[in-house]
């Protein structure tokens, strides 16, 4: 089994604590993971994206030309990544922003609404709710490894915002629609 993603979007969207929570949940599944961000030199604002490979055989490279997996937060994410995804893979998007839906016949695409729940709860569990959404999909991951991976990678001080991350998670498996 070999899962490549690539999650795309806004500096400040947690883009890259999203795909870092990825990487650690599938260590501690006993997993070979590869974990590579790649952002420019705003803080917040700019365009930031993590490729992230989750795999039961030894992981050769983590450059790819194509994804299993695109979570695209943003338009220009959507625009650039969409014909990259491997025909039958699956492409997830907040709806949040886009412009030009989704034009793939050929992989599964699915919506959830996260900007718009984490309006309601907190902004700062938006990327929880995308990984919520994202797990729900591809279940590849349990959710004890993933809350252990998000309190590997929040720093101890944050540690009180856990359960704040794990509602929002279940909250993005419920949340999520296929779009056909």
């Amino acid at each position: 089994m070999t899962e490549e993603i690539i999650i795309a979007g806004f500096g400040g969207q947690g883009v890259l604590s999203m795909g870092k929570i990825l990487a650690y949940s599938g260590i501690m599944q006993g997993m070979e993971v590869t974990w590579m961000p790649s952002y420019g030199p705003e803080m917040r604002g700019g365009t930031a994206n993590v490729t992230v490979i989750l795999s039961s055989e030894p992981v050769s490279s983590p450059v790819l030309n194509q994804y299993d997996t695109v979570i695209a937060l943003n338009q220009q994410s959507m625009d650039k990544f969409e014909p990259m995804i491997k025909p039958g893979g699956l492409l997830l998007y907040d709806n949040n922003g886009i412009t030009r839906h989704p034009q793939r016949t050929d992989v599964k695409i699915y919506c959830v609404e996260a900007a718009l729940e984490a309006s309601k709860t907190d902004p700062r569990v938006f990327n929880m709710i995308v990984l919520g959404g994202y797990l729900a999909i591809r279940p590849i991951l349990t959710i004890e490894n993933v809350i252990e991976g998000l309190k590997k990678s929040l720093p101890e001080r944050h540690h009180a915002l856990i359960p704040l991350n794990k509602d929002a998670i279940y909250a993005g498996m419920k949340l999520i629609k296929e779009i056909l």
